[in-house]
């Protein structure tokens, strides 16, 4: 007994003091927890996510890259991570020290949040009735200037790949590929497959009267299935076009007009509900979640953090739904973070959009594209010259020299890498070293292109070129190809040869254009060219849409002609928006169906008929577009289309007798007008007008010819119930408008929303005569045997008109539309009404 009590008086000291460490460490010690939230399908961070301890109050918000970080001294064990559109998620902590603990949450497929409606007014009206009334104090476009440099990511990544899919022959021979996934999807997320990754620094300036921006690019890293190393992705991948400004009235995402849910209108398009205020960073904040009143308009589903002082926007997060009327998208999703600027107006530090593209069918996949953008070393109200801002995206002539540096990248970088984003790029590398992968990107290219590459110098087609038939040629071919950039930097060459089986012709076609400047872009080309044309068709005017182009070569030619015809241009942008050009054309004109014209129109008695004939021209053209966005790809310079202002343009063309043997003197004068319109809620439309005046009296042929359109392809370049030459004036003006209601009315009719078709209008006019001496010269017919055609005359009291409507977004693809002729009804063969289909792709 004497030795047990010994044992006791000795060890319970110790398990006492062991004991009180014990409890000590389980109680007593801090707990540390850090981490990240990220979305399970797309891996991307989700920034405003509750986390805490459940059952308490305990807890924190992740910041805008969805990390977190909570000390605790609470004994739950138990950690919740909750956002709205996710399934919530839990996770069990070790108590007492330090660990990192990440979630990964599911989207939860819901219903929009039931509104209920008390008595009194919504608490969140009067917050934003003031977030209005402090726009002009808060929205950026107050500064007279602002720089900052941004750095910007870029990722595609293909998701949703079912089992089918993984079997198909092509996927089943990158499975070593696909079997290292799940590194990039992450422990719970869906596997993805990255195909395309890119990062820049840039340095990005605005000001305002006049309202300028300039990007340059001073670092671009790409990597990616198909990336050639051009200079278009460079710039297409600069913060640019990832800026969201929700202080306007309407975003334009995806060529779509959506309305902001602080708008001046908000009312109309939005229910709300004030949720919690809380301190965000330094600033106190109310939270306000927002939905659409119809599900299938263009707005948002998100929430959105207001400060107290001020009432400015701190932080947003909102989501386009599938139930949004879109093709082809899953959803959208617009994370944003802003500060003040030392003047009181706020700009966004970080940006991060993800748009996910559903899959086209239930056994192919779908694909995610992610960007993210952060902006910081802001300087405002130091506006530069005017000049500083001519060039909206410049691309650094080193900007491409380090791009496989990653010692200089991580000095570049606003924040490094993940351990994810890295592993991106080491899949990337290997895909593009497996054949079966190149072939493919080629095929694509092709089919975007129309071209083949033979080597890196040379490409061969167009395809649509290849083959067509008509009743004056029977079956054609026309073989071409052009050079690259690997070729010449400056130059590019190119040509077709072609040949007719039922005229037994040769037709060809070659080019060279040389680039003298990129700064002030400064071109010269010289063209030669033998071929068939159709009267009524100008080839210039559908500018570059090789489809129409090649469908015209398809079809009966009522009034078909050879030329030959050489030209030469040289154009020059003078300054911003301003470009001129200089150009000098001879051409023949051998009609293939009955044509003529007096020679002498004051002796008609004795005048010479004449058929063929040629012409030399002088062209001067003006065109002014102010705020036109460029994309200078390699040796050639991309439009992107204007964005407030029009399109004018002012050509006059000098006809110069017995110039190589010309057969007329003339002048001619033509203005035209194009701009579009985005008119919010109900819609956009694209209005085209042109006004010509020819002085001289001259054939038919070479006054102003009003394409028709006489296949059953709806077109808005032409007048679609109007016969090739049907009308030909020496002065007119036209005016062609067409409209896009997007779903403004079949969204809300119950049976036919959850199609998503959209109403379309159009309406085409044209207002013009001929003179009494062009018509002079046209021939008489007096032998039925030898009938001539005789173009139709418009009268100036009677314009031509046609109007239209119709559905389009059927099946996604298919575009209808009815068209009535309003006047020139009289004719035996006229078209009174039309139905037209086409093929579209739209979002």
């Amino acid at each position: 007994m004497r030795s047990l009590t010994v044992v006791n008086t000795l060890i319970r000291p110790i398990f006492i003091f062991f004991f009180c460490v014990v409890a000590s460490t389980a109680f007593g010690q801090e707990t540390i927890i850090k981490g990240k939230v990220t979305d399970a399908n797309s891996g991307d961070p989700i920034p405003f996510v509750n986390v805490l301890f459940k059952g308490t109050n305990i807890g924190t918000t992740t910041d805008f890259d969805g990390n977190y970080l909570l000390k605790t001294n609470s004994p739950n064990d138990t950690l919740l991570a909750s956002y709205i559109g996710y399934k919530p998620r839990t996770k069990v902590i070790t108590k007492g020290i330090s660990q990192t603990v990440n979630f990964q949450l599911e989207e939860e497929v819901t219903n929009l949040q039931e509104v209920v409606v008390l008595a009194g007014e919504n608490p969140a009206f009067e917050v934003l009735r003031k977030v209005v009334r402090n726009k002009k104090n808060n929205d950026k476009r107050r500064l007279t200037a602002y720089e900052y440099d941004t750095y910007t990511k870029i990722e595609v990544d293909v998701d949703n790949m079912s089992e089918k899919f993984r079997e198909r022959r092509l996927i089943q021979k990158i499975t070593q590929v696909l079997d290292s996934v799940e590194r990039i999807a992450g422990e719970d997320g869906k596997p993805i497959l990255p195909i395309f990754i890119t990062e820049s620094v840039s340095k990005l300036y605005y000001r305002d009267n006049p309202n300028s921006k300039f990007e340059k690019i001073l670092h671009s890293k790409i990597n990616g299935l198909g990336v050639e190393d051009g200079t278009t992705v460079t710039q297409l991948v600069g913060s640019s076009f990832q800026e969201y400004n929700f202080y306007q009235n309407w975003l334009n995402i995806v060529e779509k007009e959506f309305v902001s849910p602080i708008a001046d209108g908000w009312r109309l398009y939005y229910d709300y509900d004030l949720v919690d205020s809380l301190f965000v960073g330094e600033h106190y904040c109310y939270r306000l979640d927002f939905f659409p009143r119809s599900p299938q308009d263009l707005a948002f589903t998100g929430s959105m953090w207001i400060t107290r002082d001020g009432y400015a926007l701190k932080q947003i997060d909102v989501n386009i739904g599938k139930g949004a009327n879109l093709n082809f998208i899953e959803k959208i999703r617009i994370q944003q973070e802003l500060e003040p600027t030392a003047d009181g107006a706020w700009l966004p530090v970080k940006n991060r959009v993800l748009i996910d593209v559903s899959e086209l069918t239930s056994n192919s996949a779908g694909m995610l594209a992610k960007f993210y953008t952060s902006n910081k070393n802001f300087v405002v109200n130091k506006p530069y010259d005017v000049a500083f801002y001519e060039r909206p995206i410049q691309l650094d002539e080193r900007a491409r020299l380090n791009q496989n540096d990653e010692t200089v990248w991580d000095t570049l970088r606003h924040e490094p890498l993940s351990e994810t984003e890295r592993n991106v790029y080491k899949m990337i590398d290997t895909l593009r070293n497996i054949p079966v992968i190149r072939t493919y990107t080629d095929i694509i290219k092709i089919a975007v292109d129309g071209y083949f590459g033979i080597g890196k110098k040379i490409e061969i087609g167009p395809y649509p070129d290849l083959i067509s038939y008509n009743n004056i040629e029977g079956v054609r071919v026309m073989p071409g190809f052009r050079t690259t950039y690997a070729f010449s930097k400056k130059w590019t060459f190119g040509g077709q040869v072609g040949y007719g089986f039922i005229d037994e012709k040769y037709k060809y076609s070659v080019y060279a254009k040389q680039v003298l400047s990129t700064r002030r872009w400064t071109t010269w080309s010289i063209r030669s060219r033998s071929d068939l044309g159709r009267l009524g068709f100008d080839d210039e005017a559908v500018g570059g849409n090789a489809l129409l182009l090649a469908s015209q070569r398809w079809g009966f030619f009522r009034r078909g002609f050879y030329f030959d015809e050489t030209r030469v241009d040289f154009q020059r942008e003078l300054f911003k928006g301003f470009n001129q050009r200089i150009a000098v054309r001879y051409a023949s004109f051998d009609p293939a169906f009955n044509f003529g014209y007096y020679e002498n129109p004051e002796d008609i008695v004795n005048s010479p008929i004449g058929s063929m004939y040629t012409t030399s021209e002088v062209i001067l053209e003006s065109r002014y577009a102010r705020d036109e966005v460029f994309l200078q790809d390699d040796n050639q310079r991309l439009s992107l289309g204007t964005i407030r202002w029009p399109v004018l343009t002012l050509r006059y063309t000098r006809g110069i007798k017995n110039f190589a043997g010309s057969d007329f003197d003339y002048n001619k004068l033509r203005f035209s007008f194009e701009k579009g319109t985005r008119l919010g809620i109900l819609g956009t439309g694209k209005l085209r007008a042109t006004a010509e005046y020819v002085f001289e009296p001259l054939p038919y042929t070479l006054l102003g010819l009003h394409l028709g359109n006489q296949t059953p392809i709806f077109t808005p370049l032409t007048f679609n119930l109007m016969d090739y030459g049907e009308f030909v004036s020496d002065r007119y003006v036209t005016a062609q408008y067409n409209h896009h209601f997007e779903g403004l009315l079949l969204n809300r009719m119950p049976l036919l929303r959850k199609l998503k078709w959209r109403f379309v209008g159009t309406a085409n006019m044209v207002y013009g005569s001929m003179s009494q001496e062009s018509q002079n010269l046209i021939v008489q017919n007096t032998d039925p045997s030898n009938e001539i055609l005789p173009p139709g005359q418009l009268s100036l009291r009677k314009p031509y008109v046609e109007l239209g409507y119709g559905i389009e977004n059927i099946f996604k693809f298919f575009r209808i539309d009815f068209i009535h002729r309003l006047s020139y009804l009289d004719g035996p063969e006229v078209r009174k009404f039309g139905v037209f289909g086409t093929v579209q792709l739209t979002l």
